[in-house]
């Protein structure tokens, strides 16, 4: 037998320590800029809801539960298929988290790609999931619906002055994370949109976004609008040539959101719910009729029970053949009171009585009443409260197991910001257990949803 001279052996003896402490640094570091967070595996212990997600059934004594949601349990295999499932998905993003790395190594001799200022990333944070890195199954398909999952975004800076691409790449650092939407709001009739940031934020090389545009018309009544006001259409007129023009893809447009907010249910006000349905279908049709066929409307509500209760809610509906996706705005609230609670009863909750005293819960409303289209929380965020600052972690862990009783939403829209008009805070980072119940609740499976091209 031929034996390797001493030195050698000493050489490779040496070399076990070294390489089991480059080992542990490498790890530690990884750990340090995210670990697992940064592939998408879970974190945590079993049984968090932000981490592990079992098919559930819902609890009939639970307020704001669906109506006939018929309980869905999964057969043992299915779990044991799932398992083997799972473990392949780690294996797979392992690989792919390595890949990305030498990517990286790359790109620091071969320059960065071409990305807006405002969204390159800056500190010392974790690196920003993309989901279509992690070759998931779940993909945008007709009208932007997904073939399965939920799509993830956010209104980043709201009611502030940072808003923008600085204000969604802020968001997608500390939350860790690649937004699939983009929220922004415009009113009036002298911007046109999208503009060059938002088409460059919707086109930012291997981050591809949804741009959900909110346009507010300001410059007539509604029934005005409705009746083609000559200043509104002609701005409609120049809109559909810079859309034609300038963006192609296709994204979520909302005409006038929260509209019952306005109503003013009295002859002639020209802000009555049926002046609403008008000018909503008055501004999507022209739009449409000029060319303008990759906007996928969303007809968004505020979620309130006490405008859902009034004889002329149902009046403001502009009908299925201008209505994409059926849009909702609800909050909860940190403090006892109206919209507090499990995530159940913010967003579904009832009231039991007769008449006008009662409502189904806006989730099983718009499963009756438009059984056909998608739901999407437009706007949804939790109000912090410095007299119950755990809630706010504490819902977004429920969340994971709760939006599965749900099975109509599509879309969640964070409403991001440290002060709206009573001063209230959504902010996910409030406390550093709402920040890191957030990061683990967006990183579940059920937001990982690829943006792909029109269908």
């Amino acid at each position: 037998m031929n034996r390797r001279p001493r030195r050698f052996r000493l050489v490779q003896i040496a070399a076990v320590p070294t390489a089991l402490a480059l080992s542990v640094a490498t790890t530690l570091a990884w750990a340090w800029t995210g670990g697992v967070d940064q592939i998408g595996l879970p974190v945590g212990t079993l049984g968090d809801p932000t981490v592990s997600v079992p098919v559930l059934s819902p609890t009939a004594q639970q307020p704001g539960i669906p109506d006939a949601l018929a309980p869905a349990r999964r057969p043992s295999s299915a779990a044991a298929d799932a398992a083997a499932s799972s473990a392949a998905a780690a294996s797979s993003a392992a690989s792919a988290a390595a890949s990305s790395a030498s990517a990286a190594a790359s790109n620091a001799t071969t320059g960065p790609a071409a990305v807006p200022p405002a969204l390159a990333p800056q500190g010392r944070r974790a690196p920003v999931a993309d989901p279509q890195s992690r070759g998931g199954d779940c993909y945008t398909g007709h009208n932007l619906v997904p073939t399965c999952g939920v799509l993830w975004g956010v209104a980043p800076g709201a009611h502030t002055e940072s808003r923008g691409a600085s204000a969604l790449s802020r968001f997608e650092r500390k939350t860790g994370r690649h937004q699939a939407i983009y929220h922004a709001y415009h009113g009036g009739v002298r911007q046109l949109f999208p503009t060059p940031e938002e088409i460059a934020i919707a086109r930012q090389p291997g981050q591809r976004r949804i741009l959900f545009l909110n346009w507010k018309p300001e410059s007539a009544s509604w029934a005005k609008i409705a009746k083609g006001d000559r200043r509104t259409d002609a701005y409609l007129d120049r809109l559909a040539k810079h859309i034609k023009t300038n963006f192609p893809e296709q994204f979520f447009f909302a005409v006038h959101h929260e509209g019952e907010n306005d109503v003013r249910e009295r002859a002639g006000s020209g802000y009555t719910a049926r002046d609403y349905a008008a000018m909503y279908r008055h501004v999507i049709k022209r739009l449409r009729a000029r060319g303008v066929t990759n906007i996928v409307s969303v007809l968004v509500h505020m979620a309130y029970v006490p405008h859902a209760q009034k004889s002329w809610f149902n009046s403001m509906y502009p009908g299925d053949d201008v209505v994409d996706w059926i849009g909702l705005d609800t909050y909860a609230y940190s403090d006892p009171g109206y919209g507090h609670g499990q995530f159940a009863e913010v967003f579904n909750r009832r009231l039991e009585g007769k008449g006008k005293h009662s409502w189904p819960g806006f989730y099983n409303w718009a499963r009756i009443r438009h059984p056909s289209k998608p739901l999407m929380l437009a706007e949804w965020g939790v109000w912090s409260s410095k007299r119950n600052p755990q809630y706010k972690a504490e819902f977004y862990r429920r969340l994971g197991h709760e939006i599965r009783q749900f099975p109509k939403i599509k879309a969640m829209v964070q409403f991001e910001t440290p002060s709206n008009q009573k001063g209230q805070d959504s902010s996910v980072d409030s406390t550093p257990a709402a920040l890191n119940a957030y990061r683990k609740l967006g990183n579940l499976p059920l937001f990982q949803v690829a943006v792909t091209p029109r269908r």
